[in-house]
């Protein structure tokens, strides 16, 4: 049995999203730590970073060490009419850290439906990711929008490429004065810049975000989207997450593959996103799929800025030990501690930075 006091952050995660996602079908799905670059070139927009690192293998092919997960995952399923195929992961992947700025290697676990996905899976993906949250910390949020109203509301008001592009960026932002000024930039009448500054201010609670979005979704395709989510809304409400749920529309996503809901989590005391997902039926079609799909990813590495990382220690008892220790002495009293179900670590010397419990001195 698996001491968990002496498992990271993120390796007790790993356990824990494994026994959830495989009590909900979810299979778990292996894959090469490579694929071949060509597929990373056809969709870099659609990857976190666009540096990959890359060899030539022994048949002359250029190959990545994979810099993202779904990708591979798409590449290696199939359609099957009325059917979906659900799959879990925990994998590593190779980017370019935020921090650093060099390349690491990522923990990732995470799951994807793909198929013949209906709202039923939406949901239940929803759920998973606030499930999932939920297990690695008390303190979370799960912010979620959705592409289709938010491009149905862009179409709206404009066909410029250029505006709905600049605009997307700064509602990533939350840049309400910017947005304002770019606007401006565009000759937006007032009517069509408080729609559009609408999707900034927007954030709050689900009943509070569909009353204010009800009256501006108008049109097939805003009103289709706006269905979509309130059915959503009414779903998450029964869970017992409902509260830790908002809708956020700077929660945004390459509308060349994102069409319909994303979301991405937040934790207390981490800087940044852990978890980041939707669906991407868009990518689907780029790569020749005729079904749908919805998934996310949990970024495991993140989770050691958690507090606290280790616990109040590092190991149960230091055991001190010298020249004149008796071997045999030393090593029956190891065997006792282990067999007492505590962790033991053997040392000539107190180490500066070891957290014990217990010291013991057989000098």
């Amino acid at each position: 049995m698996i001491d968990e006091k002496l498992l990271r952050n993120e390796e007790k995660a790993v356990f824990a999203l494994r026994a959830l996602y495989r009590k909900h079908g979810y299979l778990p799905f292996c894959m090469s730590k490579f694929e071949e670059y060509d597929l990373y070139v056809q969709n870099k927009d659609f990857l976190v970073g666009d540096s990959v690192i890359t060899f030539n293998d022994t048949d002359g092919r250029l190959l990545a060490l994979k810099p993202d997960v779904t990708l591979s995952i798409i590449k290696n399923t199939t359609d099957e009419d009325g059917c979906k195929q659900r799959v879990f992961y925990n994998e590593n992947v190779y980017r370019v850290s935020a921090k650093t700025h060099r390349y690491k290697e990522i923990m990732q676990t995470g799951l994807e439906c793909i198929g013949d996905t209906d709202i039923f899976d939406v949901y239940e993906v929803l759920s998973l990711a606030l499930e999932s949250l939920a297990t690695v910390s008390e303190s979370f949020v799960l912010d979620v929008s959705h592409m289709g109203i938010f491009s149905a509301l862009l179409d709206s008001v404009t066909d410029s490429e250029s505006f709905k592009r600049k605009f997307t960026k700064l509602v990533s932002e939350k840049n309400r004065h910017e947005a304002e000024a770019l606007a401006r930039e565009y000759e937006m009448t007032e009517e069509k810049k408080n729609l559009l500054l609408c999707l900034i201010d927007t954030y709050g609670s689900l009943d509070e975000v569909l009353a204010v979005l009800q009256p501006i979704c108008m049109g097939s395709g805003a009103e289709d989207a706006f269905l979509e989510l309130s059915k959503l809304s009414e779903l998450l409400s029964e869970t017992e997450y409902k509260d830790r749920v908002r809708f956020d529309f700077s929660v945004v996503n390459d509308m060349n593959y994102y069409s319909g809901i994303v979301f991405r989590g937040f934790l207390l005391g981490v800087y940044e996103g852990v978890l980041a997902g939707g669906e991407y039926g868009a990518l689907m079609r780029r790569m020749g799929r005729r079904s749908s799909a919805v998934g996310f990813a949990l970024y495991l590495d993140l989770l050691e800025e958690l507090e606290p990382m280790r616990g109040d220690y590092d190991v149960d008892v230091l055991l001190i030990y010298g020249e004149s220790t008796d071997t045999a002495l030393l090593e029956k009293k190891k065997r006792e501690i282990i067999l007492e179900g505590k962790s033991v670590s053997l040392q000539r010397a107190v180490p500066k930075k070891l957290r014990y419990r217990e010291l013991i001195d057989l000098r």
